[in-house]
Order: C-alpha cells, then sequence, then structure tokens
C-alpha cells in the first residue's frame, strides 16, 4: 500500500537482471523538479507545496534534490520565495543544492546555510545574452568568484552548461566549444559539471562524440553528469548512451515537469519515473521507489491542474486506475 494514499501502490518495472556489461551498478539520480520543473510553471506554487512535494521527493528515496534557485525575483518570479521555502527543509537528511547566478544569489544562500550550490553557465554566445545578460566568457568571469567564495566556505559547486549539442539562435554547437566552457568551469574549481541539452535536439552518436572528447581534454568521466530534454523523443537514449560512457549521474525531474524561461524551444525535461523504469529494468540500482514517486507526480499534477508529462506516470495511473474499477458479475 502507498504510505501517501493508503492505496495500492503502483507496479514497478519489470525487475532486471544485475546490470549489463558496460553499465554502472548504480546511478545516482540529481532531482530537479523543484527548481528546473517548477520555474518554468505559469504561475508560482505556494511555497508550502513546494516544500510538501520536496518532502515527498525525500521519501521516495531521492538524495539530491534540487531545491530552489536564489535568482532575482523579477526574472523568475516562481522562485521568488527561496528564503521562504529553504528553512522549511531544515528536517531533511538529503542533499539541498540551489543554483546561484552571482555574488548576491551566493550571498542569500549562505545566509540560510546552503551547503551546495550550482551556476549556469552557457555554451553559446547568443544564450549567454539572454539567460545572463553578457557573453559566454564575460558570464566565466563572474561566476569565477562566486565559486571561488563557495568553495573556501566549503560549499562544493556544481556548473551546469546549457545548450552543449544545439541553440535555438545559432543551431548546431561545435564540440569544441562546450569543451572548452566545461574545462573553465573545472579550472575554476566546480565539482562537477552537468552537460545540458537544453532544446533537447542532441542523439547518441552526439552524445558519445562529447563524452570521448572531454575524455580527450582531460575532464575526468566521474565528474559528470548529463541533463537531457525530451523534445524529440532521445533522452532515454542519449542518458543510455552516457551510462555506457561512465556517466553515473543523471539529471531528471519528477513528472517530467520544466523546460526553460529563457529559451521558449525547450520542452520538459527527462522525467524520473521514465528513467527509474529504464534502469530498474536493466538492474541499476537508484534507491529510489518507482511507487512513491508516481504518487508524488500525480499528487503534484492535481496542484498543478493538469496531467503530468510523464508517460510511466500515465501509464501507472492509468493502470491503477484500471485495477480500482469495480468487477461485473459474471452472468
Amino acid at each position: 500500500m502507498s504510505e501517501v494514499t493508503g492505496r495500492p501502490a503502483p507496479a514497478r518495472a519489470p525487475a532486471g537482471v544485475p546490470a549489463e556489461h558496460g553499465l554502472p551498478a548504480r546511478v545516482r539520480i540529481h532531482e530537479v523538479g523543484p527548481r528546473d520543473g517548477l520555474q518554468n510553471e505559469p504561475t508560482a506554487v505556494p511555497v508550502e507545496v513546494k516544500a510538501e512535494f520536496i518532502h515527498r521527493l525525500a521519501a521516495a528515496g531521492l538524495r539530491t534534490i534540487e531545491a530552489t534557485s536564489f535568482v532575482r525575483p523579477d526574472l523568475v518570479p516562481q522562485l521568488a520565495d527561496a528564503e521562504a521555502l529553504y528553512p522549511l527543509l531544515a528536517d531533511l537528511d538529503v542533499r539541498l543544492p540551489v543554483l546561484v547566478p552571482n555574488a548576491r544569489g551566493l550571498d542569500r544562500a549562505l545566509a540560510l546555510g546552503v551547503r551546495e550550490i550550482a551556476v549556469f553557465a552557457s555554451v553559446t554566445e547568443s544564450f549567454a545574452q539572454a539567460n545572463l545578460g553578457r557573453g559566454v566568457d564575460a558570464s566565466l568571469d563572474m561566476f569565477a568568484p562566486v565559486v571561488a567564495r563557495a568553495t573556501e566556505a566549503g560549499v562544493p559547486v556544481r556548473g551546469y552548461l546549457s545548450m552543449c549539442f544545439g541553440d535555438p539562435w545559432e543551431g548546431h554547437v561545435p564540440v569544441a566549444d562546450t569543451v572548452r566552457v566545461a574545462r573553465r568551469l573545472l579550472d575554476l574549481g566546480c565539482a562537477e559539471l552537468s552537460l545540458g541539452d537544453t532544446i533537447g535536439v542532441a542523439t547518441a552518436n552526439q552524445v558519445t562524440d562529447l563524452l570521448t572528447a572531454l575524455g580527450a581534454a582531460g575532464v575526468p568521466v566521474e565528474r559528470v553528469a548529463v541533463h537531457f530534454h525530451d523534445t524529440y523523443g532521445q533522452a532515454l537514449a542519449n542518458t543510455l548512451t552516457a551510462l555506457r560512457h561512465g556517466v553515473t549521474t543523471v539529471d531528471a525531474s519528477a513528472g517530467g515537469l520544466g523546460g526553460c524561461p529563457f529559451a521558449r524551444s525547450a520542452t520538459g525535461n527527462l522525467a524520473t519515473e521514465d528513467l527509474l523504469w529504464m534502469l530498474d529494468g536493466l538492474g541499476v540500482e537508484t534507491g529510489v521507489d518507482l511507487g512513491r514517486l508516481t504518487e508524488t507526480s500525480r499528487w503534484l499534477a492535481g496542484r498543478l491542474g493538469r496531467p503530468s508529462p510523464s508517460r510511466t506516470v500515465r501509464a501507472l495511473s492509468r493502470e491503477d486506475a484500471e485495477q480500482r474499477q469495480p468487477r461485473r458479475p459474471s452472468s
């Protein structure tokens, strides 16, 4: 039974054999729904709902949950309640990184006792200007003191790289451009890099080419995460390719929430439930309970007033509904 609803929990994916050769035995899911998902909602979600959402995610077994972003409220009003939200999570024993755009955002985060942060860089000039109001190199220069101060305070920094494969203004993104920005973020002191297919145009061969080039440039695969959007239905294929290349951290969003407020062609993130269905079937451990997570995404979809875009959530919801239908007596 579900501890959240008291109803029968949704089915799990078919149990897989131990992870096949070439796949990691365990994957860490970096849950981005509360930040990257909710920032794209047309209206702000009440802070109490956000706090309950994060608590439910933790109860489902997610150990890294990106909670919010300390950005200017006028730019991303959906996350204007960061100072009110973070203290509501003090009882959770999970990693709760937050996004900070600049030194002011870092000040706000450190004042609340945040223990992990992320900065959000762009590989392309067009998106850097749209998202940060400055070019790629100027943006990296802005992040340098933020990363240095955080590191000195014992706060590890994740570096997001957006538009790693394609850009809505510039088209195809050369591998060398992504490698350059990745190498610069590592040199600044970022502990982890998240490669973002922001508009969801990547293919498996492109993922292989980029990861190979990063390795040749001295970027350890252990410090690389992947962040795919599912615009062309390639997010799972691209993720599987990355796992076979040695990546063990995957970004995903509960219920498939998200997009990007500064790139309108960006569709939803890879749904955490869809990722779990695949990993469960492959025998890759995550520590996350698919049934409880599905219940959480259905609960949030009810608060948002629309169905979840996750295929797995929709399929398990139909299955659950069919199980509850009263059986007709036989004639």
